[in-house]
């Protein structure tokens, strides 16, 4: 049985998935879908109850809340993904040359990632959009900065126990170069723990910039995001509640989708967890037959 298969097997995968895509295809043709400009302010229409108009009303400047959260997801979906990407691409570069190399060098960068390690994410991103202001280039590379050092643990960990591989060993004895033997038969074997990694870590990221956002640290107004919505309707909570609770709701639902796809690739990669669910299984219809005798 493939990965695919074992993924789409279980009955949260779809749901995980479904939920996904709805929110990507909300992301890329945000144009054709929200109703309204999200930017376009229109006092004479401000905090609205929701009508034909404006299907979830609109906010204290007039802007239609729909299309704000349609282009929201925009905003945090992209830079979750640039911040995945270089996450991901800097951890492999830290990870197979420590894990590979070994010695001294590997001793300092495990001593880099641990500097790193030793402070809570969101307080050093705190620190270093503060230190070099606010916009969404300065969000992406504290953001960047905070979260590879625990990817290139594993993918050092990883490195480590494949390179003692007979097929590693056979490739340097036959005399093919370093670089070739990281990528072509280290590297691959450090995807699928990425990859379980990655799509846990987007809930997180996401909500570390709806966090930095909402403290005025991260995307500046006027753009759309979540966290930033969140902020702007904390005056109006008694009087009008759902400016809060919709983008609330979607950072909600979001994080929920990836975790759950998260979670069903770690079981289905992971062979020992695999057979350990299998067992229990087990236990439990030979508990229920010997009940029934």
């Amino acid at each position: 049985m493939t990965m695919l298969q074992k993924v789409l097997e279980r009955k949260l995968a779809w749901f995980g998935l479904g939920l996904i895509t709805i929110i990507v295809v909300m992301a890329v043709f945000a144009p054709l879908i929200a109703p309204h400009d999200p930017l376009s302010v229109d006092l004479m229409t401000k905090l609205q109850a929701p009508s034909a108009t404006f299907p979830l009303g609109t906010d204290h400047l007039g802007r239609c809340i729909l299309s704000r959260l349609i282009y929201g997801a925009r905003v945090s979906l992209s830079i979750s993904l640039v911040v995945i990407t270089l996450t991901t691409i800097l951890s492999l570069i830290v990870g197979l040359i420590a894990g590979y190399v070994g010695g001294k060098v590997d001793a300092w960068l495990m001593r880099l990632c641990d500097v790193f390690l030793a402070f809570p994410a969101l307080i050093l991103s705190l620190a270093i959009v503060g230190i070099l202001g606010t916009g969404i280039n300065n969000l992406i590379f504290a953001l960047t900065i905070t979260h590879w050092a625990g990817y290139a643990r594993i993918v050092r960990s990883r490195v480590l126990s494949v390179r003692e591989n007979n097929f590693v060993q056979a490739a340097i004895v036959s005399g093919t170069g370093q670089f070739a033997i990281m990528l072509r038969h280290i590297l691959p074997f450090t995807i699928a723990e990425l990859a379980i990694l990655a799509s846990l870590d987007v809930s997180h990221i996401i909500l570390h910039i709806a966090g930095l956002s909402f403290l005025g640290l991260g995307v500046q107004p006027p753009t759309p995001e979540w966290g930033a919505m969140i902020n702007d309707g904390r005056s109006f909570f008694r009087s009008l509640p759902a400016i809060m609770i919709y983008p609330g709701l979607m950072m909600f639902l979001t994080t929920l989708a990836f975790n759950i796809v998260g979670d069903v690739l770690r079981d289905a990669l992971d062979p020992r967890l695999e057979k350990q669910v299998q067992a229990e299984t087990m236990k439990t219809k030979l508990k229920t037959r010997l009940q029934d005798v």
